[in-house]
This record gives structure tokens, sequence and C-alpha cells, in this order.
């Protein structure tokens, strides 16, 4: 029985507020705590690293429990919600550091809310993706929900992405200085309103989706698990590329607010940055909807793979030329915001179609089938890139002395070597990662269209004898 579109439509809801929460902390947490309040910005990319390593043992004990979970409302939902919940509350108090806190308590705050906004994303993140193979068959049906739910995250993330900083102001507005913006009580207030949107969005998936089909399984313990991920090639190959797409994109994420703060600069800078990222986020939800389906009629999956690799190279290569020759208008950095944004929209849609395949793959080849197990995965190297990331942009500011450390609306003047260094950092850095992405993942996936549906009928015909 095919998805209905109000199963379409609940299931794509659910992905903008569940992304909404995520860029809200992967690309504002670090100028929150280093630019806002004033912690080291290095302090502050361990912290954000560390996280990462925890989450390296948290993400697969959580695919195992959900595995292991069975209940009236079946294995996914009741965890999608749990974790939902707990979530939100955990990223309003991301966004609301206590003021009496300052130096090393700051940190220890900072260090031990992020951690557990990790966890409990992860609680809810790993069975909304499984939930794709366990509710969809193969083909054509789980590759129109996945493009669908990626779309949706892209526009869940395009908007924060948008609205972020002018919504920060206008909240925080006249909280500081007379006259002035503060942009904690702004962030304070943005967040709490995100982590509603969150939890009645999730709600609406949690009520109209349900499990159409399960498959039997023998739930592996936490060794056996990495076993079967080692033993499943295509899956570590796909989850090896996804954190370098996302190390590289996660980088400029990171410092673009920095780029047009202290680069492009002058007293209207937020308006600047929210023009481009209305234009970008556009953009990608644009290729998501429109882009992809289109190229997908002329071309393979894998084709649209790599024509995408290419266009994000040329938008980084363009955007560096731009930074040292013309920085006079906005409307000149749409033409390397185009190429990555667009790329970045098709490449988010490809690599969960390709994670989605390698799940056949691995009941195929090890003669289990372990949905939690490879999206856990997926959720732990997403974050690990954010992570990572975010200790390159972190060591960039420290390195650079690229740091405010007040809430004053006035901003503070760098040194050109500043300048020059950010501009490499966010343009060619991304650049060689991409490129050693593409090299590895085309020498080692060989899931093309036709061994998928070759796979397809294979586990179809083992499961009808």
């Amino acid at each position: 029985m095919k998805l209905s579109g109000r199963e379409k439509a609940s299931y794509g809801l659910g992905a903008v507020g569940k992304d909404m929460v995520y860029m809200l902390s992967a690309s504002y947490v670090l100028y929150y705590y280093q630019d806002v309040l004033g912690i080291n910005a290095i302090a502050m990319g361990m912290i954000l690293m560390a996280a990462r390593v925890f989450d390296a043992f948290n993400d697969p004990i959580m695919g195992v429990l959900v595995a292991k979970t069975k209940t009236r409302w079946g294995k996914f939902r009741p965890w999608l919600l749990i974790g939902t919940l707990l979530n939100a509350v955990v990223l309003f108090l991301l966004f609301t550091a206590p003021p009496k806190l300052n130096g090393g308590g700051l940190v220890a705050y900072a260090a031990v809310i992020y951690i557990l906004w990790g966890v409990t994303y992860t609680m809810m993140d790993i069975p909304y993706w499984s939930m794709i193979p366990a509710f969809t068959e193969g083909g054509k049906e789980r590759e129109g929900l996945t493009t669908l739910a990626r779309s949706c995250a892209g526009v869940g993330s395009a908007i924060i992405t948008i609205i972020t900083m002018m919504c920060v102001a206008a909240l925080g507005a006249n909280a500081g200085a007379p006259g002035g913006i503060s942009e904690r009580q702004g962030f304070m207030w943005f967040s709490l309103i995100i982590a509603v949107l969150f939890v009645v969005f999730i709600l609406v998936t949690c009520i109209n989706i349900k499990e159409k089909s399960t498959v039997n399984m023998e739930t592996p313990s936490v060794g056996q698990m990495f076993k079967a991920l080692v033993q499943n090639d295509q899956a570590m190959t796909v989850v090896i590329a996804i954190v370098l797409v996302n190390s590289a994109v996660y980088i400029t994420s990171n410092l673009v607010i920095y780029f047009f703060k202290y680069d492009f600069g002058g007293e209207g800078w937020r308006g600047a940055y929210t023009l481009f990222n209305t234009f970008g986020g556009g953009v990608q939800i644009l290729a998501m909807m429109l882009l992809f389906p289109l190229l997908r009629k002329f071309m393979s999956a894998l084709k649209i793979f790599y024509v995408s690799f290419g266009m994000a190279i040329a938008g980084y290569v363009s955007l560096l030329v731009l930074a040292f020759t013309n920085m006079s208008n906005v409307y000149l950095l749409f033409i390397p915001g185009f190429f990555i944004f667009a790329a970045n929209g098709m490449l988010t849609v490809l690599t969960t179609v390709f994670l989605a395949n390698t799940v056949d793959y691995g009941e195929l080849k090890n003669k289990r089938r372990d949905e939690s197990v490879i999206f856990s995965m997926q959720t732990f190297v997403v974050k690990l890139a954010s992570g990572v990331a975010a200790l390159i942009a972190s060591v960039c500011l420290g390195v650079f002395h690229i740091s405010q450390d007040t809430e004053s609306d006035q901003v503070v003047r760098i040194a050109q070597s500043s300048v020059v260094g950010l501009r490499m950092t966010m343009t060619v850095l991304p650049v060689i990662v991409l490129l050693i992405a593409v090299i590895y993942f085309r020498k080692k996936y060989c899931l093309t269209e036709e061994k998928v549906e070759e796979i397809a009928e294979k586990i179809k015909a083992l499961r009808n004898d």
C-alpha cells in the first residue's frame, strides 16, 4: 500500500522541526558562547569536539535500544516523542546560560548542556530516519520519501539560517544598552519559540506515521553491531563521505556569520547576512525539490552526486576570488552562494538515499537488517562533522583573534591578517575536504541503480521462500 499524502506531509513536517533545532545548535552555539558570552574560542571548540567523542559511544547504543524496543506504538515513535520533548527543553537551556556564570563556571555549563543536547537529539534523530526502510518499499517510493524529508529538513535549516539574527535582534531590542540590542536575551526567546514549534511538528509526525512492515531480526549486541557495520563496506563508504561533505559545509556555516560581521562589515551587517542566507536557503530548497528531480530525469543519482561536488568546489573558488577582489555588493556573493547552496541541497538528499540503499545491501550480505544500526551512524557522523568543523572554526577564530567578547551592538574592527585567515579557512579548506570525499567515494561505492534493483529482487525472493 502506497504512502498517503497525509503520511508524507506529516513525516516532512517532522523533518522541518528537527532540522530547525539542529541548525540553530550547529550554526549558532559557537557564536553565542564565544562572541556573545565571551568564552575562549578554542575552549568552546574543544567542548564541541568532546561532545562528539562522547557521541561515538552514545549513538550506537541508542541504535541498539531502538532495535530492541517493542511497544504497541511500534519501536520508533516512543523514542521519537520522548527524545523530542527532552531535546526541546535542553535546547532552551543551551541558549539560556545563567547571567551570574562566568569564566570556568560558564565553560562547565556549556560543556554539560551541550553534551545533554547531543544525547537527547540522538534519542529522536535515530528513530526518525530509521523509520524510512520500515514503512516504505525499496526503490522509487523510498527515494521519493527520502527526497521529500530531506527537502523539508532543508526548509527547516533554511528557516533558521534566514531568520535567526534578525529575530534575535528584534527579540533582544532595547534589552541591553539604551536603544541597543541584547543578543543574549534575543537568543533566549528565539530558542524558546523554536523548541515549542519542534515539539508540535514532531507530535504531528508521531500521530500520523505508523510502521507498515517490520522485519523480524535478532537484536545485535554493541560488539555485533560494530562488526556488522565493518562488514557492510557500502554503509561505511557512505558514512565516511557524509563526514567529509558535512565537515566542509559546517566549516563555512560556522564562519559565515563572522565573515559578514567582521569582513563584509558595516553597521548593516545583519541585513546583508540575512539577505545572503535568504537567497542561499531558497536555492537549497529549490535544489532539493526542483533541481534534483529535474536532473534525475536525465542522469543517475551517482552522476548528480559528482555534478554536485563540482558545483560546490566552483562555488568556493569563486567566493575566494570575490573576497579578494570585490566586496562592495552583497548581490555579487549570490554567484558563489548559488553553487554552494544548490550543491549542498542535492548532496544532503543523495547521501541519505545512498545510506538507505545500504540497508538492503547489508541484509543480503550479512543476513540481517539493521536500519537503526546504520542510521545511528548517520546521526553520529553528521554530529561528528559539526564537531570537527566547530573545532576548526574555533581554532581559526582563536589564531586570527576574531572576537568581539561583548554584547555591544558596535562591531569591533579586526586586523587585515585576521580577515585573510578567515577567508582562506572558509573557502580553501572546504575545497580540500570535498576533493578527498569525491575521490574516496568514487573508488569505494558500487551501489548503482541497477545493483540496488537487483538486491531488492533477491531480498524479496528470499523473504517469499
